[in-house]
């Protein structure tokens, strides 16, 4: 398949792609642990149906030590007995907050107990990486970026 658009080929779509991924910056030198970001990174990305941020997501989250359990449990975390209460809490915030419309927004309960295991600095970082995650993973889909299996741990920096 070949991408609808070059990013970097435009220097709209270029100045774009730099402040998403300085939105991003923000979220990976924050205080959420990475293998939070990683999994969290990979459930949004899982929502929305996005390959390659699936593939990334998933090579990273390996490369900073995940296993190949947790990896392949992510999408039936519930079911899992792999994940901390902290992780569970993320995940579900990650999920209502990707599935804003059929969830209804993010409830008053899943916002506390995400609060329960976050200081407000990592929660920052957890909404604004949902909301980023989100938003890459449209902007990949809508101009069908390459599909997924290329990835290298580390390659975008």
């Amino acid at each position: 398949m070949d991408a609808r658009f070059n990013y970097l080929g435009n220097p709209a779509g270029a100045k774009l792609l730099k402040y998403v991924v300085s939105a991003g910056k923000v979220v990976s030198d924050s205080g959420l642990p990475v293998t939070t970001q990683e999994m969290v990174s990979l459930r949004v990305s899982q929502i929305n149906g996005c390959a390659v941020c699936i593939d990334i997501h998933t090579k990273e989250a390996a490369h900073v030590g995940e296993t190949s359990v947790r990896l392949n449990l992510v999408a039936a975390w519930r079911e899992a007995t792999v994940f901390t209460d902290a992780e569970r809490a993320a995940l579900e915030l990650a999920e209502q907050g990707t599935r804003v419309a059929a969830a209804g927004g993010v409830t008053d309960e899943v916002w506390a107990n995400a609060a329960k295991h976050y200081d407000e600095d990592q929660l920052a970082a957890l909404v604004g990486l949902i909301a980023v995650m989100n938003a890459v993973n449209r902007l990949n889909i809508i101009t069908r970026q390459p599909a997924a299996g290329d990835y290298q741990p580390g390659q975008w920096g």
